[in-house]
């Protein structure tokens, strides 16, 4: 008897440890600063997610990087260090992305970005094998817009981005499908996210005398050049990323913005999808989960590539879970190869099938052209 307590209690312990391995998720977004407008849904959405998974307890430590890249760094740091994370979320923009990667892959943690440039995940190599993202890639939706140009008689384009990867990213594939589409980009424009004034970009792109303007840009910053294009005359066709699609922007943009043209992830319009789009039955799903919590009118498309985000580890963690315990080495290379291996996962954006190349996993179903009219969005067939 006296023998077999010890074995008893030491079986109870190994038990116990076993249920008590909490899966621990670490989030950096932008709720501050310049990309707020895209941060604040993306940190609420983070409070909807499930806080189990797979049986196992999942722990949500969020931070702020205030859209500065060196507060993004530090704060994947902290988590993987301090906070012992097995997965880590964010960030809002493709800087602070960018930047995070080598930290994540140095301690081999799987990091899932929201933000939206394809060099997050591309080229794939030794790194990136460590990093998936949600967010639409520039090409699939600069091609969105260079199609719609092309179908309403847009011969020559304006582009003005963000003097940032943002917008090296987006001229790069933008100039690419417009070619493939027989459109000549005029002119070629940065600004920074938080000028004040775009007068001299503006200057240059209306002597160019372009039939339609790109706006590279993402969040509230995005609506400058186009309110002072208005400002200065300009009648000709504005066009915007998926980088706008959310309410601050239409707010801060107001009258300035009314016809602009972007694609968009179909859960910007869900309620106005045909019942045959693949994609409506998942993006309403969320449009009633947010809307539930923070009212009607509410969510944006910032918060949805957050949530699709918790979609990918709901598919993923339990098979990890088969392999090895939460908090190790042995897990997070699970968690990684789960990912990669994800199939068939309906998001609010779109179907995402992962491969060892392809990590990010969308097809056409995750884009809709959209145009802003009457303060909202209209679907457009």
């Amino acid at each position: 008897m006296n023998v077999l307590k010890p074995l008893l209690i030491a079986a109870l312990c190994a038990t116990a440890a076993a249920a008590w391995a909490d899966i621990n998720v670490g989030v950096t977004i932008s709720a501050t600063g310049p990309a707020a407008s895209l941060g604040i849904p993306e940190k609420n959405t983070i409070a909807l997610m499930p806080k189990t998974i797979g049986g196992q307890k999942i722990n949500y430590i969020v931070l702020d990087d205030a859209s500065d890249t060196t507060a993004a760094v530090n704060n994947t740091r902290k988590l993987i260090a301090e906070n012992k994370v097995d997965v880590i979320l964010g960030s809002t923009t493709t800087p602070n992305s960018l930047a995070m990667i080598d930290v994540a892959s140095e301690a081999q943690t799987p990091m899932i970005s929201v933000a939206a440039s394809a060099r997050i995940v591309e080229p794939m190599d030794a790194k990136k094998k460590w990093v998936f993202k949600t967010p639409q890639n520039d090409i699939m939706m600069s091609l969105a817009i260079a199609e719609h140009m092309a179908a309403n008689g847009v011969k020559t384009v304006g582009f003005v981005g963000f003097a940032d990867a943002y917008g090296e990213g987006w001229s790069q594939e933008f100039a690419k499908a417009a070619e493939l589409k027989k459109i000549k980009v005029v002119a070629n424009e940065r600004y920074a996210r938080t000028d004040t004034s775009v007068t001299g970009q503006v200057l240059k792109l209306m002597a160019a005398r372009p039939d339609a303007v790109l706006v590279a840009g993402s969040g509230t910053p995005a609506a400058l050049p186009q309110k002072t294009l208005k400002e200065r005359g300009y009648t000709g066709k504005m066009y915007q990323t998926h980088g706008v699609a959310n309410a601050d922007f239409l707010r801060v943009g107001g009258k300035d913005v009314e016809g602009t043209f972007l694609p968009a992830g179909p859960v910007l319009v869900a309620d106005q999808l045909p019942a045959s789009n693949p994609v409506k039955k998942s993006a309403l799903a969320y449009v009633a989960t947010y809307e539930a919590a923070h009212g009607k009118g509410s969510v944006s498309t910032f918060g949805a590539h957050a949530w699709d985000a918790g979609l990918l580890m709901s598919a993923a963690i339990p098979a990890a879970l088969k392999k090895a315990q939460p908090g190790t080495a042995e897990f997070r290379a699970a968690l990684r190869d789960a990912l990669e291996q994800t199939a068939e996962v309906s998001g609010a954006h779109g179907v995402f099938n992962m491969t060892p190349n392809d990590h990010l996993g969308l097809d056409q179903r995750a884009r809709v052209m959209v145009k802003i009219e009457n303060g909202g969005w209209k679907y457009q067939p």
